[in-house]
């Protein structure tokens, strides 16, 4: 490898989804996913009533879902919806789900 040439971990698509894995790497973050997996698609509402959380800490975790591009968000008059980017995301939720067996 030359000095010019960048390792094959820093490539753009090693980045970006190291900063999926990231946003997924808590618990709240995880359920919403799971949520998403039946639900295909929510509002802040729904989201703050399934977790018994405030509306606050709800947009705080999707937020970060969103802007890590896990999560699609449309709005509709005052709600905000969101639904899972890529079903990929549910693959992963699989494989931790097995880890629970």
């Amino acid at each position: 490898m030359t000095t010019s040439t960048k390792p094959p971990y820093l490539e753009k698509e090693w980045i970006e989804t190291s900063e999926k894995i990231k946003a997924l790497a808590h618990p709240i973050r995880l359920y919403i996913i799971a949520l998403l997996k039946t639900t295909k698609e929510m509002n802040v509402s729904e989201f703050q009533e399934a977790l018994a959380l405030e509306q606050a800490v709800v947009s705080h975790h999707l937020n970060i879902l969103k802007n890590r591009g896990v999560l699609n968000c449309r709005r509709d008059g005052k709600n905000m919806y969101y639904s899972l980017k890529s079903k990929k995301f549910l693959n992963v939720l699989t494989c931790i789900e097995t880890s629970f067996e």
